[in-house]
């Protein structure tokens, strides 16, 4: 993986870079992974070369644990505000490889780099994902960060 290293990353930005997403796309589920850079395997879910599916969340705002309750109801406003402005949407959970840390997100097309940063941005994200045909990268919120790397997608089916 390659990092593009910039002045404001995450405190956490190595989990960022290692972190998976599973995305649901209605009886079927993709975990995303990071792999080596040029390395693009499985099912990307959009037909368009230039498209970028981004992955956000309201979970846990400024890297402080809180209590499912706020968590839900910030996911909510979130889906919200997507909804409002009448984007693509899937529901996604993003965290460790291993399970143990495990958030609620969405992941959404129509979005470009700098408003997907400033919506993360607003619910207190460190960093958002951006899955396109050939990368996937952690976009940290608050500064330029960008790691860089390929991605496996490999299909289940969904609960």
């Amino acid at each position: 993986m390659h990092a593009i290293d910039a002045p404001g990353t995450p405190r956490n930005w190595e989990l960022y870079r290692t972190a998976v997403v599973d995305i649901r796309f209605g009886d079927r589920a993709v975990r995303v992974e990071p792999r080596p850079r040029g390395t693009a395997e499985g099912f990307f879910p959009v037909p368009a070369r230039s498209v970028t599916v981004h992955v956000i969340t309201a979970w846990n705002p400024r890297g402080r644990t809180t209590s499912d309750g706020v968590n839900a109801c910030a996911q909510r406003v979130l889906l919200d505000e997507i909804r409002r402005c009448g984007l693509t949407s899937w529901p996604a959970e993003g965290g460790d490889a291993c399970g143990t840390h495990r958030e609620e997100s969405v992941a959404v097309v129509g979005l470009s780099d700098t408003a997907a940063r400033d919506l993360g941005r607003r619910f207190g994200q460190d960093a958002v994902f951006a899955w396109t045909p050939d990368a996937w990268r952690a976009l940290a919120c608050e500064s330029g960060a960008v790691a860089v790397s390929g991605w496996a997608a490999s299909g289940r089916a969904s609960a």
